[in-house]
């Protein structure tokens, strides 16, 4: 009787850990059915340069999050340049790849319908430093001109507004965020701003403004002139008013009346009394 009780658990327990190895692999199998790899960056890539084996690693990504246009073959990432910059980790995009034969360097950067056209700067035309691959930038040209538009006064005006940065110099990289004092930056134009560009360096002096990358207005200016630099912006003062005559009533004086002059009488002649006192008399008046 013990044995067979003895027999039934050990039964038991066998069939309990078949189920769990059964249940385990079966989550095991579908946990692996809801991820796949994908190629990412595994250094920092800057735009422009050349993919290799060596830059890029294989990683586990889950499928509901897979970025559109993820690559998950490394093979088919070999010679492809890159349009924009990656950082160690992040997902290569078919989007952020160069077409199929493109050559690297600043070409493969360039968008489409765009040209690349390159301005001498020195570290105050160059917002000192501070206008790098990635940034836009407003283009002031300095020259002289007059209301026919002839040779005469100084006038300074915006001719191309939001215009990117490609490359600073020789390096197209867009990871830097320290000022660089270069001597040539070339940007991204459409032709027709290429034409306004070469004419504008060739008239007068340029100056990079650098301006809010998500900042999409433009500025509607018509230059600056000496005269309305020096003019007084400050209004004159206000004319004060007229003064107002509050005309006084009239004061009547009375005229004073004429004073009849009072009749003096002559003084009464005084009445005298003489008295006798004894030895001796006395006059009195009154």
């Amino acid at each position: 009787m013990k044995d067979t009780r003895a027999l039934l658990f050990l039964l038991f327990a066998i069939v309990a850990g078949l189920a769990a190895v059964y249940l385990a692999s079966r989550w095991l199998t579908e946990r692996a059915s809801d991820v796949n790899q994908i190629a990412v960056a595994a250094q920092d890539i800057n735009l422009g340069q050349r993919v290799t084996v060596e830059m890029v690693r294989m990683v586990e990504w889950p499928i509901s999050s897979r970025p559109d246009g993820a690559v998950s073959d490394i093979k088919m990432l070999e010679g492809r340049v890159l349009k924009t910059s990656l950082l160690r980790g992040e997902p290569v995009l078919e989007a952020k790849l160069a077409p199929q034969g493109t050559q690297g360097g600043l070409s493969a950067v360039i968008a489409e319908g765009k040209r690349a056209i390159t301005v001498r700067v020195n570290d105050v035309i160059g917002v000192a430093g501070f206008a790098l691959p990635g940034n836009f930038v407003d283009i002031i040209v300095n020259t002289q001109t007059d209301e026919n538009g002839n040779p005469g006064k100084d006038i300074s005006k915006i001719v191309l507004e939001r215009i990117l940065v490609l490359a600073i110099a020789q390096e197209v990289g867009r990871d830097e965020t320290k000022p660089r004092v270069v001597n040539a930056v070339t940007l991204e134009v459409t032709p027709q701003q290429a034409e306004r560009l070469d004419l504008a360096r060739s008239v007068g002096t340029l100056s990079l403004v650098l301006r809010n990358q998500v900042d999409p207005d433009q500025a509607d200016t018509g230059g600056i002139t000496k005269l309305t630099l020096l003019q007084d912006k400050h209004p004159a003062p206000a004319a004060l008013p007229p003064a107002v005559v509050v005309s006084k009533p009239a004061v009547r004086v009375a005229k004073p009346k004429p004073v009849t002059p009072a009749v003096v009488e002559p003084p009464a002649s005084p009445r005298c009394v003489t008295v006798v006192t004894g030895m001796r008399s006395s006059r009195e008046c009154f």
